[in-house]
């Protein structure tokens, strides 16, 4: 089994991860009309990006590997500001700690499957590697938005200006994963637009009904 082929194993099950954090998060809003976010969905990010920096690892490709770590970090933070982080097993927590770090040190110490000079000496296409650093970056910026948004609330919320960078993000990583051929990518993003353009109309017709609402009163 080559290193790939165990790359593409873990792609998928990590898009699989990140497809069920979005469709509970869809139904349980779609049940409610209006947008939730379970802190489940929280959870299940922050186990599917571990795997996504390890695929990126495997596939020596910079825009997934910085992407997914920054990513790991912010979606911590949002279990911190829910409260659960501290509610869950310590030796998880540990875990979810020292692994990425374990990982990346592997990396730059290099095996002969993957190592960070493998990588810097990729020759990506730097137009290609240009589009997927943008796509990235505006995908990133959401949670950061997202981030910025919860401290100043003191909660942990997602906006509609959250939903927007997404939809306008994945579309951008779909162009992206095509021209690269990366059928993980391209997979977790077809699905996660549909359900952020999904978002943005619920969330549309929320504000609408509130403004009826006041209006009204």
């Amino acid at each position: 089994m080559t290193s790939q082929t165990v790359a593409l194993g873990i792609g998928l099950v990590s898009q699989l991860l990140f497809s069920c954090r979005i469709v509970l998060q869809w139904v349980q809003s779609e049940r409610a009309k209006r947008v939730l976010v379970p802190t489940l969905f929280w959870q299940i990010s922050l186990v599917s990006s571990f795997l996504m920096i390890v695929y990126g690892i495997l596939r020596h490709d910079p825009v997934i590997l910085l992407a997914q770590l920054i990513s790991y970090a912010i979606y911590i933070r949002n279990l911190q500001l829910l409260g659960e982080w501290r509610k869950l097993n310590g030796w998880f927590r540990a875990a979810a700690y020292v692994f990425p770090v374990a990982m990346l040190g592997w990396f730059i110490l290099g095996t002969q499957h993957f190592s960070l000079r493998a990588m810097l000496g990729s020759r990506i296409p730097a137009g290609l590697l240009a589009l997927g650093a943008i796509g990235q970056t505006i995908f990133l910026l959401r949670f950061v938005y997202q981030w910025i948004y919860s401290e100043r609330k003191g909660e942990s919320s997602l906006p509609l200006s959250f939903w927007v960078i997404s939809f306008v993000g994945s579309v951008l990583i779909l162009v992206y994963a095509a021209l690269r051929q990366d059928a993980v990518l391209l997979i977790g993003n077809v699905f996660g637009s549909v359900v952020y353009a999904r978002n943005i109309v619920l969330l549309r017709r929320e504000q609408a009904r509130a403004r009826q609402q006041a209006s009204i009163g």
